[in-house]
């Protein structure tokens, strides 16, 4: 472990490396010992997250290229932080094995899936940090009224643009549980939840998506096999979670409840999370007795829905806070039935009350995908959809940002603009 002046000397550097990445580590996080050094661009330092030698104290997890270890972020042109924390490679059974109690048929059979190390939310995405990307519609009006903005895609198909979301057209809706920045965000469509990730991935420079199904449950039992990742007693949901026996019929603030044993909160409850996958109530037949990774385990979406969310949440039942529970979300049509923009209606936002209950939380790879096969974690990811949202952004519906670096320039100047103002 180096001494105290040579830390002094590795966290300055630390600090630096990660400003001009545009990640900006808060105060507190990394601990002596770690000895980090913080690179966005895969060089010989290491990326923010990673550290060379084995910490003296916390949570690690041992690879072949350092240590992976905990770590809070700030976004880059705001004030807001998220937290990831480590999570193992290894192998698990998915699913739920046929003598659980409660069990459905969907969660079966179960198949051995190989997991590589990532990183994943703490906790599930926040107001506080959904907010920045949502003002993002503000940002492109304000940008749109000068001329050829660099920050403004100029097509659809650019490869660095995120959509932007139009405006909550009933907010009173959507913040019906409160709007402290520390709630869950929630009536979030899975295509907002991809497009947020693509755009903190071109702020900060890191690979951030939505977890696959396999990787969400590998996640959530943390090592364990029992029906919750705290095991067998229902009674214990009171420590671990929010659902119908203690909620109050609401979110609440995420974090309040006991970790897994990896440090995950509110992986039970809350509210419940996108994965990538398509439902398939017959999908985990096609590897009965195999063992895949677990990108070749993805149900991939080929359709409109039904899509999976897993978790459970505020509102539901212990049983259906199980770590093999899978829900599948109904039509998009049927969550939004009460939006003013139709057809089509929003790609970002969710009317219905049971959508409340919808939230998600991002993940890192370790080994993040090469720059020509991002597109499937983040894009439009069927030939309809693409071709609304094509239309609507050539109709003036929405707006399309170029993701990088810049773009939190823009934002930054954006919001000290309007503090003059």
């Amino acid at each position: 472990m180096p001494n105290s002046s040579t830390w002094r000397i590795v966290r300055s550097a630390s600090r630096r490396m990660a400003a001009a990445c545009g990640l900006a580590l808060v105060a507190g996080t990394l601990h002596a010992g770690d000895a980090p050094a913080n690179s966005c661009d895969g060089g010989a330092a290491f990326p923010v997250g990673l550290v060379a030698e084995q910490p003296a104290t916390g949570r690690f997890v041992k690879t072949d290229r350092g240590y992976m270890v905990p770590y809070q972020a700030k976004i880059p042109g705001t004030d807001a932080t998220f937290e990831m924390v480590p999570v193992p490679g290894g192998t698990f059974r998915i699913g739920s094995p046929a003598g659980e109690i409660d069990r459905n048929d969907d969660e079966g059979p179960q198949f051995t899936v190989r997991v590589e190390p990532f990183w994943m939310g703490k906790c599930e995405v926040t107001w506080g940090q959904y907010l920045p990307y949502k003002e993002t519609y503000d940002l492109w009006v304000e940008l749109s009224a000068s001329k050829d903005h660099p920050q403004i895609a100029k097509s659809f198909d650019d490869v660095d643009a995120v959509t932007t979301p139009t405006p909550l057209w009933e907010p009173s809706f959507n913040y019906a549980h409160g709007e402290d920045p520390r709630l869950p965000a929630a009536t979030i469509t899975q295509f907002a939840a991809k497009q947020y990730t693509k755009w903190l991935s071109g702020l900060t420079g890191e690979v951030y998506r939505l977890p696959t199904e396999a990787e969400w449950e590998y996640a959530c039992r943390a090592g364990t096999t029992t029906v919750w990742h705290f095991g067998e007693d229902p009674k214990l949901l009171d420590e671990y979670a929010w659902y119908d026996g203690n909620s109050g019929e609401k979110t609440h603030l995420v974090g309040q409840k006991k970790p897994n044993p990896w440090g995950l909160h509110d992986m039970h409850g809350n509210v419940m999370e996108w994965v990538l996958d398509q439902y398939d109530a017959e999908s985990y037949a096609r590897f009965d007795g195999k063992e895949v990774a677990a990108l070749d385990a993805v149900r991939w979406p080929d359709k409109w829905g039904p899509r999976i969310l897993r978790g459970g949440s505020y509102y539901g039942l212990a049983n259906e806070l199980r770590s093999a529970a899978r829900f599948q979300s109904v039509s998009d049509s049927e969550w939004s039935s009460k939006d003013p923009n139709a057809p089509p209606h929003s790609a970002w936002w969710y009317d219905n009350e049971e959508t409340l209950e919808v939230g998600f939380r991002i993940i890192r790879p370790l080994d993040p995908p090469k720059a020509d096969q991002r597109a499937r974690f983040w894009d439009p990811d069927f030939e309809d959809l693409y071709r609304i949202l094509k239309a609507r952004f050539e109709a003036k519906g929405g707006g399309l940002l170029k993701a990088n670096k810049r773009l939190a320039e823009a934002m930054r100047a954006a919001a000290e603009n309007r503090t003059k103002d």
